[in-house]
């Protein structure tokens, strides 16, 4: 069964970055990160194919980056100029594991415990 566990989240002021890491057991075809405040539907923040290519939701606005690393088999999100309303749980995703939320057209069923992110003004 797939393992997620992120870490790095925070408290950070508006226009500062974070580095958000998941230290995956297994790798799938696509990897992502979601985002979800209380009362508010899971987003999805992006997400990163097989091939290395990536997509991201429209808010991100090209400031966050979503990448691998297999030598350690973490996958990233580094954002930068964070604004007040990225604040959310975050989490990455593999897929597998049932039909639980789809992004990008691709199905999520593992999802980490989440790491807390605020952005004050």
């Amino acid at each position: 069964q797939e393992q997620l566990l992120e870490r790095g989240g925070g408290s950070v002021e508006a226009g500062e970055s974070l580095r958000l890491a998941c230290v995956a057991s297994e790798f799938t075809e696509a990897m992502a990160w979601f985002r979800q405040v209380p009362g508010k539907r899971r987003e999805g923040v992006g997400i990163v194919f097989g091939d290395g290519t990536t997509t991201y939701g429209d808010f991100v606005e090209g400031r966050f980056t979503i990448w691998k690393d297999y030598a350690k088999s973490t996958l990233y999100l580094q954002m930068d100029n964070l604004k007040p309303e990225d604040t959310a749980m975050y989490s990455c995703a593999a897929q597998g594991g049932g039909r639980t939320v789809i992004a990008w057209r691709k199905w999520f069923g593992y999802f980490g415990q989440g790491t807390q992110v605020t952005v004050s003004p």
